[in-house]
């Protein structure tokens, strides 16, 4: 359910939290959609262009002298960006503002905050999440830790939304070498090399903000959700990554919640209020915040952030426009 991490997580989280691996969207697996019969392939189409913007990586935005140039992102390395940065390095370099979730700068102020309290991200007192999880739970969870290169001594001590992160990233992706944390490192070594200012779309801290609003109670079953699916993270990865190079990001939105309604334990209703809140907190809000930040820097200005961003009732796409922008799909 909530393996979604590479459209909506801040690009440099994947690189500061798993520093110690390399990362890859070279995954051997099945695109599901292509497996999909035509009723349910038509009724998830559906669902997905009930929100405006629902298809589409590359937009102009215009309001008066106002240009806002928007990549919408996907945070894992593929060969097809280089393709897609022979489009926007022209763009990048004629910039006055490139804007991504999070730069270099934020990347330092959150291994330095992580440093100072290491509670952040490691269990410091109380039970461990040996002692937290039920056996069985504990054997999945390890296993597909051990797969991500890390033991089960040291897993225990992690804090479950960290927990969360590591598995949202699947084992596949973690290969060698890495070339530049997907298309956001790419954007932000483009702007370095022209010289052009980069900012910030949101503090560095924003991550811990969102977890903190969830109980461990709730940080624990997602642990759970997504160890339900973890033993076809390849074929969710070349799904979503196919999904994301033919500018359909909503639609793996939508077909992960369709593929969550089977899970055990799980109802309609329930999947529906989980993806609700998982959309409020770690897209819309983010969205809202971002408006400001995207309206008020010196134009033009190029932006690049997770693809899953721009659809939605409050994507930054239908924000824009609510603000008086006129939105222009580009050829990706």
């Amino acid at each position: 359910m909530f393996r979604l991490s590479s459209f909506f997580a801040p690009a440099f989280v994947l690189g500061s939290f798993l520093m110690a691996s390399s990362l890859s969207a070279q995954c051997v697996g099945e695109n599901l959609l292509a497996t999909m019969t035509p009723a349910d392939r038509a009724e998830l189409q559906t669902a997905t262009n009930a929100v405006p913007y629902p298809q589409g990586n590359f937009w102009r935005a215009s309001r008066g002298d106002q240009v806002i140039t928007l990549i919408g992102t996907y945070h894992l390395d593929d060969p097809r960006h280089a393709a897609t940065m022979t489009k926007m390095e022209p763009l990048i370099q004629a910039a006055k503002t490139v804007l991504v979730e999070a730069g270099p700068d934020e990347e330092k102020a959150l291994i330095a905050h992580m440093a100072r309290d290491p509670s952040i991200m490691l269990i410091t007192e109380g039970p461990t999440l040996l002692e937290m999880l039920p056996p069985a739970d504990w054997d999945a969870l390890t296993k597909a830790l051990s797969a991500r290169g890390v033991p089960s001594l040291l897993a225990a001590k992690f804090q479950p939304w960290y927990v969360n992160l590591m598995l949202a990233i699947p084992a596949c992706t973690i290969t060698s070498p890495q070339t530049g944390r997907g298309l956001d490192g790419m954007v932000m070594a483009a702007a370095a090399k022209a010289g052009v200012p980069l900012r910030a779309l949101e503090p560095y801290d924003t991550l811990f903000s969102l977890f903190d609003a969830m109980t461990t109670e709730e940080q624990l079953e997602m642990i759970k959700a997504t160890l339900m699916m973890d033993s076809q993270s390849a074929d969710f990865t070349v799904t979503l990554t196919e999904a994301y190079f033919t500018e359909d990001s909503r639609l793996i939105w939508e077909f992960m919640r369709a593929q969550s309604y089977a899970l055990p334990g799980y109802t309609k209703d329930r999947v529906d209020r989980e993806f609700a809140r998982m959309e409020e907190s770690l897209m819309s809000a983010r969205n809202r915040n971002w408006i400001p930040v995207l309206t008020t820097a010196e134009s033009p200005v190029f932006a690049a952030f997770g693809a899953l961003h721009l659809a939605g009732n409050e994507g930054v796409l239908a924000l824009l426009e609510d603000n008086g922008f006129t939105l222009e799909r580009l050829p990706f």
